[in-house]
């Protein structure tokens, strides 16, 4: 199963054809906008990297899949590597660190390399360094603090001898000093985790190496981890349900909840009834959120559902640590199950986003949670790239479809660059980036999908979103 690790570079192929495909169902008519902001309308685009340090309009980072973002200081949109681009047009692992200023409209590049395939450089844990900077890698996972340092874990990447592997370690970078600072883990690939005792913090315990584990950070800081596919307590690879929280304060990692081993399948119960059994199966490249309460929420992914098939889900749960207990809310416990659409903009309890993997994630100054594209199942139950936009209220438990098509392989219709139209719309994909902004509008950028000419390959094209 280590190729399913690979965080879509192997492209299945069976459907490549299909997703491509122009789509030819109608998109509702909408007052909402997409603006596509910077970037190519076409697929495979090469980075344009300037000088360090130096914003340019020029600049723009090269076309990729499997990044990270970060939402900083004043609005600024930070991004770091994935598979991608880099600035001679070679293809692979990246670590160049991007910051965009949607004021300015322009790109910097900050940190990292403007080429492929580099190692890890370390230096000393707990020590920043200006020579220090993560390997080049994808599929990791990222927080952003109260005090506006990025934090980024392991993915599939280099070590610090430029072995190829899944990493975990974690990363902290201060935006203000513009250094990196190896934080917990180790600088070497494949470790397996140290569990220690479940809800028992120790300087000892760590996450075994993973990829596309998903992501929270609650009020006071701390950052919450969930499954991946990696390395279990024995070493062994496999799909991962573990729940782990990390205390910058005290630098130490604690089991929350989840087997040590992989491959569980999920334990549901009813369907919004907490209970002390229930737990999600592993599972990788889904989504996670936190609430103003401090509730983790997971959604979808590729992973195993009740009875531990292996496949792409839709259900969505919810974590309560006050009482350590998984909250089954909605959704499936099958894969594969198709979207469940309903009116455009009208929240309802039997709306639901189709399964998938590969979606990017935010959340709004009102505690909602967002949605965007992935590769999954449509409302015609087909296999595809998508380009939905979806929020969930929380407070309500009530999805709501909000833009694009209802089904998959849709392509990108770009309009004219930096000016918002009820017509433009990102073409499907999925392992893109999203964040939010200081006006409370969406960002999008790249992803593995499909260009303005229905053309399948990696993106770089950069998109707002006014509701």
């Amino acid at each position: 199963m280590k190729s399913a690790a690979k965080l879509g570079l192997l492209v299945l192929l069976a459907f490549a054809a299909a997703a491509c495909e122009r789509n030819t169902e109608p998109t509702p008519t909408s007052t909402h906008k997409w603006t596509w902001v910077s970037g190519g309308s076409t697929i495979d685009q090469s980075g344009v990297y300037g000088t360090k340090g130096a914003a340019a309009a020029t600049n723009v980072p090269g076309s990729r899949e499997g990044a990270v973002g970060w939402n900083g200081a004043s609005g600024r949109l930070w991004l770091f590597g994935g598979y991608g681009f880099d600035a001679s047009g070679l293809r692979d692992r990246l670590n160049d660190l991007w910051m965009f200023d949607p004021a300015a409209g322009s790109w910097t590049w900050v940190s990292g390399e403007n080429a492929i395939d580099h190692a890890g450089a370390y230096g000393t844990k707990g020590l920043p360094a200006p020579a220090n900077v993560p390997g080049a890698r994808n599929g990791s996972a990222a927080w952003v603090d109260p005090a506006g340092d990025l934090w980024l874990f392991g993915g599939l990447g280099y070590s610090a001898d430029g072995v190829l592997g899944h990493l975990n370690d974690l990363w902290k970078f201060d935006p203000v000093a513009g250094d990196w600072t190896w934080v917990s883990g180790t600088d070497a690939v494949d470790g397996a985790g140290t569990y220690g005792t479940l809800g028992s913090p120790s300087p000892s315990n760590v996450p075994g190496s993973r990829l596309g584990a998903l992501s929270a950070i609650d009020g006071t800081g701390r950052l919450w981890l969930f499954g991946g596919f990696g390395f279990d307590s024995a070493g062994a690879q496999g799909w991962l349900n573990d729940l782990w929280v990390f205390d910058p304060a005290t630098v130490q990692w604690t089991w929350i909840s989840g087997g040590n081993t992989n491959d569980h399948g999920g334990t549901y119960g009813t369907e919004d009834t907490p209970a002390a059994d229930n737990v999600p199966g592993g599972r990788y490249t889904g989504l996670a959120w936190l609430d103003a309460s401090g509730n983790v929420w997971l959604f979808g992914g590729e992973g195993l559902d009740h009875d531990g098939t292996r496949g792409y889900l839709n259900d969505l749960w919810k974590y309560d640590p006050a009482v350590a207990q998984w909250t089954w809310i909605s959704g499936s416990d099958v894969i594969s199950k198709p979207g469940t659409y309903g009116a455009q903009d009208t929240p309802s309890a039997t709306t639901v986003p189709g399964a998938r993997f590969g979606a990017a994630a935010w959340t709004d100054a009102d505690g909602g949670f967002g949605l965007f594209g992935g590769y999954g199942i449509d409302s015609s139950s087909t296999l595809r790239w998508l380009n939905d936009l979806w929020t969930f209220d929380p407070a309500d438990k009530q999805w709501t479809w909000v833009a694009g098509s209802v089904t998959g392989g849709a392509s990108g219709s770009y309009g004219t660059k930096g000016t918002a139209d009820t017509a433009n719309r990102p073409g499907a994909r999925y392992s893109a980036v999203a964040w939010i902004d200081a006006q409370g509008k969406p960002w999008v950028f790249g992803g593995y999908g499909a260009d303005s000419a229905s053309r399948g390959g990696w993106l770089n094209d950069l998109w707002s979103f006014t509701k």
